[in-house]
């Protein structure tokens, strides 16, 4: 799992860090908001740990942005302000369904619920953690190395299987009844999520 770490104080920004490097959590750090956005929208995060204050563009806009470029990507943000208001924006910039569609798979990140065409498909932790990561890049190619780096935090082994072992775990569980799995390789690439039934 990849976070995005914003936070503008650089000795709060190392604290977290560093926890949730512990807990097994990769992490890309930033430290304004204009910078967050870009990272964001680049894509491949399974949670974004956001400052309210931050220089330029606070966290509100940027989660404002986000969603209305249709990015659904989870969103804590952090704030010193204990106002109701605050909270209340902050809970009405979340988006309203942060279920991932793509073709007739659809992921929900807070349930971790995967069904396809009304199906639910039982997915391991890591299965599940890489059907999300090709989800929120549906339609990119991602290569191995991103894909080991956002799923199981390290930089990737050319002489490891463990991608492709898992890629073809999914294809089995996202196969029934005549349907091809939506994820394509490309050769000497890695892989992408479509849409449209592929390979």
């Amino acid at each position: 799992m990849q976070i995005l770490l914003v936070e503008d104080d650089r000795d709060l920004r190392r604290f977290l860090s560093k926890a949730f490097r512990e807990e097994g959590y990769g992490v890309t750090e930033t430290d304004s908001g204009d910078r967050a956005l870009e990272r964001a929208l680049e894509g491949g995060f399974s949670c974004v740990v956001l400052d309210v204050m931050l220089p330029g563009r606070d966290g509100f806009s940027v989660v404002a942005e986000l969603r209305q470029r249709g990015v659904a990507t989870p969103v804590l943000l952090l704030t010193a302000k204990d106002e109701l208001e605050s909270r209340v924006r902050g809970l009405e910039l979340r988006h309203k369904d942060a279920t991932l569609q793509v073709g007739g798979v659809s992921l929900d990140p807070l349930s971790r619920r995967v069904t396809q065409d009304d199906r639910v498909i039982d997915l391991s932790p890591r299965e599940f953690a890489l059907l999300e990561f090709l989800m929120r890049n549906a339609g990119r190619t991602v290569s191995r190395s991103r894909i080991a780096e956002a799923v199981w935090n390290y930089k990737f082994d050319p002489e490891t299987n463990v991608v492709d072992v898992y890629v073809n775990y999914l294809r089995k569980k996202l196969s029934f009844g005549g349907r091809t799995a939506p994820i394509k390789t490309v050769r000497g690439v890695g892989y992408r999520l479509e849409a449209d039934s592929g390979e």
